[in-house]
């Protein structure tokens, strides 16, 4: 019965550690330059902190359970394709519920006034991250090393770059950056975890962990190629 009030107090407690110092600054800031708009900032604070208290709190009663119970059962089917076409799926669905994905797909489109259409970005973004979730997911059944794999994509990446206008570079970089936000983390870190617990010979700690390193490339090297394309 005490569960869900506990979860509430950590994780409002985690959010206003969090976001607690940098609003004190902008306080601070609106006070003695812009007294006007400082009601306005301490509504909206405010409505961050219950935001992302209540969020967070789903995420970790849903998400994780859900991301862990998917990892430990997906193995257990046998086929390696099926698992392999729901890590995609999983990995595409969850960067497109990714705030941080969302905002700059959006800014995007803004700066460039629609010339890189924001569903164009989104859906580019979510295709890399659901492609090297998989093959991260591969990686975990058949323990290739995550050294050869990280050296291969940053490689492409680096050799990419060449050829995609500036523009994109700077895009693609942020791309990989925001993916790992509140939504995708939880659930392709559970989602190895729960791979790895289930695969003999498997260590939750060495092969669990990774994932979300490696998917973070997939949204630069997609973000690169649509940046060629495009030009």
């Amino acid at each position: 019965m005490n569960i869900i009030p506990n979860e509430v107090k950590k994780e409002f407690i985690e959010v206003i550690s969090s976001v607690g110092p940098i609003s004190v600054v902008v306080l601070l800031f609106l006070f003695f330059i812009s007294r006007s708009d400082l009601l306005s900032f301490i509504g909206g604070a405010i409505m961050v902190i219950l935001g992302l208290t209540f969020f967070l709190l789903g995420i970790n009663l849903g998400f994780l359970p859900f991301g862990e119970a998917i990892g430990s059962e997906l193995p257990m089917k046998g086929s390696l394709t099926f698992l392999l076409i729901l890590s995609f799926i999983i990995g595409f669905v969850a960067t497109i519920a990714e705030p941080g994905v969302r905002v700059l797909s959006n800014e995007v489109d803004y700066v460039s006034g629609g010339a890189i259409p924001e569903l164009v970005l989104l859906f580019s973004i979510s295709l890399g991250i659901g492609l090297f979730l998989s093959l991260g997911v591969l990686r975990i059944i058949y323990g290739i090393n995550f050294s050869y794999l990280f050296i291969i994509g940053y490689i492409f990446v680096i050799i990419l770059s060449f050829f995609t206008p500036p523009n994109f570079v700077g895009i693609a970089f942020d791309a990989g950056g925001v993916t790992t936000g509140p939504v995708t983390v939880p659930i392709i870190l559970s989602l190895g975890l729960g791979i790895s617990s289930v695969l003999g010979g498997k260590s939750a700690l060495s092969d669990g962990f990774g994932l979300i390193g490696l998917s973070s490339i997939g949204p630069v090297i997609s973000i690169m190629i649509m940046g060629v394309l495009y030009s």
